[in-house]
């Protein structure tokens, strides 16, 4: 057993005895133990207990002995909601068949870190999670120790079972509930050895499964509540433009419309933090009985749009304030295209650089120079936006999918005028995520709406309004260059990226550090079309790009693909260029998954007709490596296996991390493949999936291997990090298998045509 003392959050419990049965609340809060948190819980069928008995904030023990862990974080699809509860029951020594799960609402004075972004949920919580397990633990053996006079020390607890070797007595948890949550808080707790963890590390189930296949309510969408009204909302058509005026009359005179309205989302002088970005500030909310009715009044309503001018913000983001412009006008893919063009070839902001690589580059043998974009894209969850709301005067209840409850929860009081504490906010399990649903204005809209009608409301979104109303990835450029000696070594790596309205450029990330001669620079350019984070945020771009255009320097090299990065991580490892520390990656790590990968995929044996591209690429403190496997049938690309290596520390549930493994490579082939958002005089050209690609099932890789390097290392991210570098595999084994390179997403499109 580790000891640990629970100084570091035992400020953080609080109490409440208000509970039945005497039960004691005990919240972990890491705001006030200054690290970050979350927890989860798992749902199974059980006969329910008569009474509970709240150990602490994360969990409550039935005296039955069946254990409900508390689930604070949002549910995206990443699988959480089995995963985290794990971690809990794994220290709390409980049998998994007796743990039940339950979403919690928003509290952050109980659990503080309650978003789903950044692919934290696990690790910003293991320490949280296991504490709550143990010291539960721990208050149950001292219940039982007290109630059979004898030494705490010779209490053992197994699968809910606390036992006395020497008396012979035992007890399941439910019988020694009620004494324990008297109990004070203990100074100090023991958490398992890593080797002794039975729950951690095993394939679970998803606790929703049953559910989600049968068609229970789970989501948004699903809720109905008693008189619940239903709203949408018209924005203008275009960036650039925003709401003149509007004839209501007509359409509210249409069957089961009750009102139509313009609502404002912030004042002017309202501080928003990035998180509350919305592209169209004053909308007009079409309010009615059904989802029918009040789509087609969407219709019918006649609005008339005028040009906005130019607008400056200032913007918090984590305590940061920064000015965002959004620049007036009707913009397009093609002015873009032409724009981040002239700004790459004019120079940048220097993000780092080491050695001298302007005469590296100018004594260079030969220059190798590529450049490479992607478009904007929409998120495009299966599920699309929508939210309820239920306003009073004095209180307001929203429930719905929301990645960043926590967040959205101030922006709601002070547009509603109400206090902190009368805003309740709870969380159903989400259609999708991948970032879009971190920018919660959907609340605040629906919010404002309920409080106009005094009714509870449901808004939805179409899936045009969805797709039209921005929160975009960001559309990017990047151009890599590299110098070769006369021997063909390297001498000089150079990158330089930009986008709209960010760069992707991570100057700290490999290579950098493993050549003499580097050089990162970027640039941003302002754009009235709002963007956001995407699933892995600009790593999405770069290490597709970045690892295509190693490849292609490794064949300039005449070097096998993979020994070529191991190659350069060597250098990194054992003679870095600048302070090891400044480099964000770990050079070991990063080997470590390629010469997985190299083995688990036999690289160097591939079959005839089979074309492989490899890549690897480190983002949200995890490292993957993947092999795609493509044959060529009817002159088609056919992706017909990806093998991954991955390295995200301890995996808690092996098949939620496969799962996600297996995501984000279908992801992310789909959308370097097919997908792409362009824009002509302000407004999207793709709306709805007639126009927009996305990966079908028939395109999908015919199997996916994932292999996890197994080491004790606290969890890291594990919902993003499958993403990014497939795309560099994809544009790799397309090459081996066309003799063509692809330089700009999506390839379907790049021209001349892939296909035919």
């Amino acid at each position: 057993m580790t000891h640990i003392k629970t100084k570091l959050g035992r400020r953080a419990f609080i109490k409440n005895t208000s509970l039945a049965g005497g039960g004691l609340v005990l919240g972990f809060s890491w705001l006030n133990s200054c690290k970050p948190k979350g927890a989860e819980a798992v749902a199974m069928e059980l006969e329910m207990p008569k009474e509970w008995y709240e150990i602490n904030g994360y969990l409550k023990i039935g005296d039955n002995g069946v254990v409900t862990i508390m689930s604070p974080n949002p549910e995206i699809g990443q699988n959480v909601r089995t995963s985290m509860p794990m971690i809990v029951a794994d220290e709390l020594e409980v049998d998994w068949k007796n743990v039940v799960v339950e979403q919690a609402p928003l509290n952050t004075n109980l659990y503080s870190w309650q978003v789903a972004g950044g692919s934290r949920s696990i690790s910003s919580s293991w320490q949280n999670l296991r504490m709550a397990g143990a010291t539960a633990r721990q208050m149950l053996k001292e219940a039982a120790a007290r109630t059979w006079q004898v030494p705490v020390g010779e209490i053992t607890a197994i699968a809910g079972v606390l036992s006395h070797e020497a008396s012979g007595n035992s007890a399941g948890y439910g019988e020694m509930a009620s004494a324990a949550a008297s109990l004070e808080v203990p100074e100090e707790i023991e958490l398992k050895e890593i080797a002794d963890f039975s729950i951690i590390g095993t394939s679970r189930k998803n606790v929703d499964g049953k559910k989600i296949i049968t068609g229970q309510p789970l989501f948004g969408l699903d809720v109905q509540r008693e008189d619940m009204l239903i709203a949408s909302l018209v924005h203008p058509p275009a960036f650039g433009m925003k709401l003149k005026s509007f004839d209501a009359e007509s359409v509210k005179k249409m069957p089961g419309i009750h009102d139509v309205f313009s609502i404002k989302l912030y004042d002017e002088d309202y501080k928003k933090n990035t998180f509350h970005f919305t592209a169209f500030n004053e909308l007009v909310a079409v309010v009615g009985e059904s989802t029918w009715q009040v789509f087609q009044a969407k219709k019918a309503l006649n609005v008339e749009w005028e040009n906005t001018s130019d607008i400056t913000e200032t913007v918090t983001m984590f305590g940061n304030e920064m000015e965002v412009t959004f620049p007036a006008g009707m913009e397009d893919s093609e002015t873009h295209t032409t724009k981040l063009k002239d700004l790459i070839s004019t120079k940048g902001k220097v993000a780092r650089k080491d050695g001298d690589p302007e005469t590296a580059f100018k004594n260079a043998a030969k220059i190798i120079e590529r450049s490479y974009s992607c478009p904007f894209l929409a998120h495009n969850t299966m599920e699309p936006m929508n939210f309820f709301a239920h306003v009073t005067e004095d209180h307001a209840e929203l429930l719905g999918p929301t990645q960043t409850p926590e967040w959205m929860e101030p922006a709601v009081a002070e547009v509603l005028g109400l206090p902190l504490e009368s805003i309740d906010i709870q969380m159903t399990r989400q259609g999708g995520g991948f970032g879009r649903r971190l920018y919660g204005h959907f609340m605040v809209e629906t919010a404002l709406i309920s409080k106009k009608m005094k009714a509870p409301v449901k808004l939805v979104y179409s899936r045009e309004d969805d797709m039209t109303q921005g929160i975009y990835r960001p559309a990017y450029y990047a151009t890599y260059r590299a110098a070769l000696d006369a021997d063909n070594n390297l001498t000089a790596f150079h990158v330089k990226g930009g986008g709209i309205p960010e760069s992707p450029i991570f100057a700290n990330r490999f290579p950098a550090g493993a050549i003499d001669n580097y050089l990162a620079e970027d640039f941003t350019m302002n754009s009235n079309i709002t963007t956001g984070a995407f699933r892995a945020p600009r790593s999405n771009f770069i290490a597709g790009a970045e690892q295509s255009f190693l490849d292609e320097l490794a064949e300039e090299m005449g070097k096998d693909p993979i020994d070529f990065r191991l190659e350069l991580l060597k250098r990194a490892q054992e003679n870095p260029v600048g302070e090891k520390e400044t480099n964000d990656y770990d050079a070991v790590r990063y080997a470590g998954v390629l010469e997985l990968v190299k083995e688990k995929a036999n690289w160097g044996q591939a079959e005839a007709g089979v074309h492989r591209g490899v890549s690897a690429y480190f983002c949200h403190q995890s490292y993957v490596a993947q092999v795609l496997d493509m044959v060529m049938e009817n002159n088609k690309p056919i992706v017909q296996k990806v093998t991954a290596a991955i390295d995200c520390g301890i995996v808690v549930n092996p098949d939620a991390a496969s799962n996600l493994s297996e995501g984000g490579a279908i992801d992310g082939i789909g959308h370097a493949m097919y997908s792409g958002l362009t824009f002509k005089d302000g407004a999207p050209e793709q709306n709805n999936f007639d126009r927009y690609r996305l990966i079908r099932h028939s395109e999908a890789p015919k199997s996916i291997e994932t292999h996890f390097v197994q080491n004790d290392i606290d969890p890291t991210g594990m919902g993003e990090p499958p993403f990014p570098p497939i795309m560099g595999a994809l544009a790799n084994a397309l090459y081996k298998a066309t003799g063509r390179r692809h330089y700009h997403q999506p390839f379907i499109t790049d021209k001349p045509p892939l296909v035919g």
